[in-house]
């Protein structure tokens, strides 16, 4: 079934952190919605890899196989990708400032490095 079209925000300056996300993942669409929903300020640019149309600063299926963002000029992946994002919204800001400890950082990307290992089942139960 195909999916409806996701609105893209093109980065801008008002735009602190650019967040790409695979738009194909029902995961990532459910979060990325919630994201929009609590950045209020337009903090985020998001877009969709999805989407062929839109640039891809780095090899597409790469992005597609973890999520990244770019904070001030800065490319981050994984759970670093995840701690700018929620920096950007200010209900999740003291996670994101947290995630700056090496060690807490570190905590993170192992959960999302076994999150990455369940993802294909988990997708499979909600599509």
């Amino acid at each position: 079934m195909p999916r409806p079209p996701q609105q893209t925000q093109a980065p801008s300056r008002r735009n602190r952190l650019t967040v790409w996300y695979d738009g194909g993942c029902p995961l990532c669409l459910r979060e990325i919605a919630l994201m929009r929903r609590w950045d209020r300020a337009g903090n985020i640019a998001f877009i969709d890899l999805g989407d062929q149309a839109q640039a891809c600063p780095l090899d597409r299926q790469l992005m597609l196989a973890r999520f990244h963002a770019q904070e001030d000029g800065v490319m981050l992946d994984g759970a670093a990708a995840f701690a700018a994002m929620w920096r950007a919204i200010p209900r999740l800001r003291l996670l994101g400032e947290l995630a700056r400890y090496r060690l807490v950082l570190w905590g993170l990307e192992a959960a999302y490095a076994w999150f990455l290992k369940i993802r294909p089942i988990l997708q499979r139960w909600l599509r």
